[in-house]
This record gives C-alpha cells, structure tokens and sequence, in this order.
C-alpha cells in the first residue's frame, strides 16, 4: 500500500493559487472549514500552505482589516513551507509519521506538481474500517 491510496485529488481539494489575495485566502478557508491551505504555483508546483495563524499575525501588521487592504495584499509573503509534500511512492510509515503532527499531508509527483493532499481523517476512517472488519 501506498500513499495513492489514501489520496484526495487536487480537483476535489480546496488550495488556493500563488498570487491569490488575503480576503480570496481568508474566505477559502471559511468556506471549506479549514485550518490550512495548500498554495500551488501557476504551473502546479506546490509552494507551501497558509495557516489561520499565518493570516491572524499578518493581517495585525497590515495594519487594517478593510476589505481593500486585504484585497491588496498578497499571499506569496506568507506562504509558510511547515508542511512539506511527500510523494507518491513515500512508505505509508513516513505519512503515518506526518500526519501525527499535521491535518494533511501535501502530495506530489516526480516533477514537484501538486497532485492532492492525503489527511489524518482518511487514514484514520481507513483504520477504522479495517478494525471493524476484523471483529
């Protein structure tokens, strides 16, 4: 078994795009209910995430919440590389290992392109049915 099989592709995943906006950012998150976000390049790199904390400190330097102001600003500053991807052919092991410290788990292939996240929940309901159906 490998990490593809606990994959969420990037087509059903929230992410937001390099060059997106504070509110575009803030209000993905609101949205979906996320406490992070995945950032992918133009091309399909993955650049990192962005946290709810990332947002809350830099929105207090801004200095101002209004909508323009958040509207201005840009998330490439503040796109954090906590959350490094694994790739596809990473032993479950090793995302075992991240999903202890992380909601989810970038993923990318061979040429850094972000294919989809794999998060804590999915492996966990997996688990959980395998146990169940050893009872």
């Amino acid at each position: 078994m490998n990490v593809a099989f606990f994959l969420i592709p990037k087509s059903h995943v929230a992410y937001l795009t390099q060059g997106s906006s504070f509110r575009q950012g803030m209000e993905k998150l609101r949205r979906y209910g996320y406490t992070a976000i995945p950032v992918v390049a133009a091309d399909g790199r993955y650049l990192g995430s962005i946290s709810e904390g990332d947002f809350l400190w830099n929105v207090m330097s801004l200095g101002s919440i209004a909508s323009q102001d958040l509207e201005d600003a840009c998330i490439d500053q503040i796109v954090s590389d906590r959350t490094p991807p694994v790739g596809v052919n990473t032993p479950v092991e090793e995302l075992m290992d991240r999903l202890l410290d992380q909601n989810f788990v970038p993923v990318v292939d061979d040429r850094h392109m972000f294919v989809g996240i794999v998060t804590r929940r999915s492996v966990m309901a997996y688990l959980m049915d395998q146990r169940g159906e050893e009872n």
